[in-house]
């Protein structure tokens, strides 16, 4: 098998020194914890904890190499690369990685989905082209986690997906220029990050900077539904010619028909730029259809096989904190978690209560909601705002953790049951002394408020997910 980066073509990329023999490396990580056999460690700086601290620990596991930024008393234990600048050397590693990779690399942003979309995506391809298709992990889509994914990536992939998110402008152009996509996706413009950014039209501009990445033969995949639409697509003609439009009515992928699928997804009719297909999505909910209408686009564009992108979105299970189910046992029966515990903003929010609202067959609907980030001056007005949604749902029983929430339940005038939880821990008691057999419960926050150890103490390790 051919390694990912020999030590010469570390040298080259990074202009670094080689101290000790030569090596080759299968993989690459920055943290020590995930270091598997043949990896090169690159011992990053940070605020909390320094990856050279961790060297010597990193070979201990058998990691191939490193690139470092200072010598070691012993030498690290291992052959390294000493450089000037370890986050420059991993960014030049990326650079390297993207001009060697000769396949057709793809970038997706928006504030509502990415991570869901650029995983379908992933599955999609990965039935076309078995093997040779990279993508990032989890959710590793900053000033860091890019240039790492880009540095993992095999020199024969045929395809590449890389997230990219933000929290301020001109990080996603910053981020497009290193991927530089042939295809750039936006999936939703919401709210996330309106702290930062302070409106909405600077939030859609922000995200807009994937464009930058494009050449003139790149493909744009603009949201058809959204109301910045326009600024969009007005965004992506400074780049690119190619513009496709996804979701409803007079959108180039558009849907024709949808109706809820026995198993609880969705049986969808659309029509393409040059067919039209009809598919299962597994996931439950109609963000998920317009989810589905987005990979399809870039399906398609790419020169991808549209039917085995129709069975990857059949087949494809819920990811762990967006949307994963587990059925556990409670009483003589079993109650239903649905964990979308990894980040919430106004659109997912009401999309996944939306989603609680049509599950068949429940005894009662609860929803376990925490608090949504990054919305400086206008949280309390967000926040409240959420009611219809929970209304829409016919939530049962709401359990609202933390003082940001106060405005949602002021918002309900008390037509939802609720209780008040004032941190995780609370939230769970107050779960394992509500649930009975027959239960859906849906679990909703921002991921720092870290309403996935809720998830992992319901679920004890020994749930069964269920599609």
């Amino acid at each position: 098998m051919m390694p990912l980066w020999t030590s010469d073509e570390i040298l080259s990329a990074t202009g670094g020194t080689l101290s000790g023999a030569p090596f080759e490396a299968s993989g690459v990580t920055f943290d020590s914890r995930e270091v598997e056999a043949g990896d090169l460690f690159v011992a990053m700086p940070g605020s909390v904890a320094d990856g050279h601290d961790y060297v010597a620990a990193a070979f201990a596991k058998g990691a191939a190499g490193a690139i470092v930024s200072r010598a070691g008393a012993n030498g690290h234990g291992g052959p390294h690369v000493l450089v000037a600048d370890v986050a420059q050397a991993l960014t030049d590693l990326a650079v390297a990685a993207r001009e060697r990779m000769t396949g057709t690399v793809i970038g997706v942003t928006g504030s509502v989905g990415k991570t869901s979309t650029k995983e379908a995506l992933f599955a999609a391809l990965d039935r076309f082209e078995r093997g040779r298709v990279h993508r990032s992990v989890k959710s590793y889509n900053n000033h860091t986690g890019v240039p790492l994914s880009l540095a993992r990536m095999p020199r024969d992939s045929e395809f590449a997906v890389f997230e990219m998110g933000m929290n301020h402008e001109g990080e996603i152009a910053a981020l497009t220029r290193l991927v530089r996509p042939h295809a750039a996706l936006i999936t939703t413009i919401a709210s996330a990050h309106i702290e930062h950014l302070g409106s909405m039209e600077a939030i859609a501009d922000a995200k807009a900077e994937v464009f930058e990445g494009l050449d003139r033969a790149g493909i744009a995949i603009v949201p058809e539904d959204s109301p910045w639409r326009g600024r969009l697509v007005k965004a992506a003609k400074r780049h690119t010619s190619r513009i496709v439009t996804f979701g409803s009515g007079e959108a180039d992928v558009a849907t024709i028909h949808a109706v809820r699928s026995e198993h609880g997804g969705s049986l969808v009719t659309a029509r393409l730029v040059e067919s039209e297909l009809t598919y299962t999505v597994a996931q439950r909910g109609e963000h998920w259809i317009a989810n589905s209408l987005a990979v399809l686009a870039v399906v398609e564009a790419v020169g991808a096989d549209l039917a085995l992108a129709g069975l990857a979105l059949a087949d494809m299970d819920g990811l762990k904190g967006r949307g994963e189910r587990h059925q556990l046992a409670v009483g003589d029966g079993n109650f239903l978690l649905i964990d979308e515990s990894y980040n919430a903003n106004s659109a997912s929010m009401a999309a996944t209560l939306a989603a609680l609202g049509s599950e068949r067959e429940v005894t009662r609907r609860i929803a376990v909601l925490g608090p949504m980030r990054e919305l400086g001056d206008k949280a309390d007005e967000l926040h409240a705002a959420l009611a219809p949604a929970v209304l829409a749902a016919k939530v049962d029983h709401l359990i609202l953790v933390g003082e940001d929430m106060r405005p949602l339940e002021e918002a309900l005038h008390g037509e939802v049951a609720l209780d008040r939880a004032e941190n995780v821990d609370d939230a769970a008691h107050l779960l394992a002394n509500l649930i009975q057999p027959g239960d859906a419960v849906l679990v909703k926050a921002s991921n720092s408020i870290g309403l996935a150890r809720l998830v992992e103490r319901m679920a004890g390790g020994v749930a069964t997910c269920s599609t």
